[in-house]
């Protein structure tokens, strides 16, 4: 091949590189500036007060708490069906992936407002938690509900695609020995798809955490983090707002990493 077309080629190579690297750090650009400016724009004794603040921690070990139980409470259901629309093919599989995926697309006010009617009094879930002598709306329940509904489905899609990688001959070789399905699932399925579903453990809780759409209709009170971050700005305006802000953002941005590299490892 002609030197010139090498040299021309190596070129072209080299304009595309830059291209894509101005055009991936101008997107990088746009997710960092707007958190560097908010605690650029902090001042230290309104931060300092924020971390005493009783009711920023309270919100805070609630929302980490509320959401880590929903995603194992969920995780008992979701591996299950994650697993068969993995392996199994069945009528209206499509039409349930479909369902899985739709709390992904609608507006989670929305989702808030059927929520709030599923748990209301009125319900069958409701009344039957009335007749024990507890309200569902308005409680940590009630969050919690909220916080599954908007983030399972990153659990369940993970997690199906790592089931889906596992190759089906170990799970037959295994069969042919006599395992059971059960300990198929347990001893060889799930370990080798730990990666997958751990990144869709990970991503339910984050989702779970950070929601507030959903989770201020069902429940305003008791706060988490992020209903309490709007009712600061609402009540007092972004100065009393941006602290905790800043506060929740550094809390769940160490958590997720230090998931991330569990994950990893």
């Amino acid at each position: 091949m002609p030197i010139f077309v090498l040299m021309r080629e190596q070129t072209f190579y080299n304009k595309t590189r830059i291209n894509f690297i101005f055009l991936g750090g101008v997107l990088l650009l746009f997710l960092i500036a707007p958190l560097t400016g908010m605690f650029l724009s902090l001042k230290a004794p309104n931060l300092f007060e924020t971390i005493k603040d009783p009711q920023v921690t309270a919100s805070i070990t609630r929302t980490l708490l509320i959401s880590f139980l929903a995603t194992l409470i969920c995780s008992l259901f979701a591996l299950p069906l994650a697993y068969i629309l993995a392996r199994k093919n069945f009528p209206l599989k499509g039409v349930a992936e479909a369902i899985i995926d739709i709390p992904v697309v609608i507006p989670h006010s929305a989702a808030g407002i059927a929520l709030l009617g599923f748990i209301s009094r009125d319900s069958l879930l409701g009344s039957a938690a009335s007749s024990m002598g507890f309200n569902l709306v308005g409680s940590p329940v009630a969050i919690g509900i909220a916080m599954a509904f908007v983030s399972i489905p990153f659990l369940i899609n993970s997690a199906r695609d790592g089931f889906a990688a596992v190759p089906l001959r170990l799970e037959k070789a295994a069969e042919t020995l006599g395992a059971t399905p059960f300990k198929i699932f347990t001893k060889i399925t799930l370990p080798l798809a730990k990666r997958s579903v751990v990144s869709g453990m990970v991503l339910m809780f984050a989702r779970g955490m950070s929601e507030f759409g959903a989770v201020v209709i069902v429940a305003y009170h008791p706060m988490t983090t992020p209903v309490l971050i709007f009712d600061r700005f609402n009540s007092f305006g972004l100065d009393y707002a941006r602290p905790v802000a800043a506060v929740f953002i550094v809390v769940t941005v160490i958590i997720f990493l230090i998931m991330r590299i569990y994950q990893k490892k």
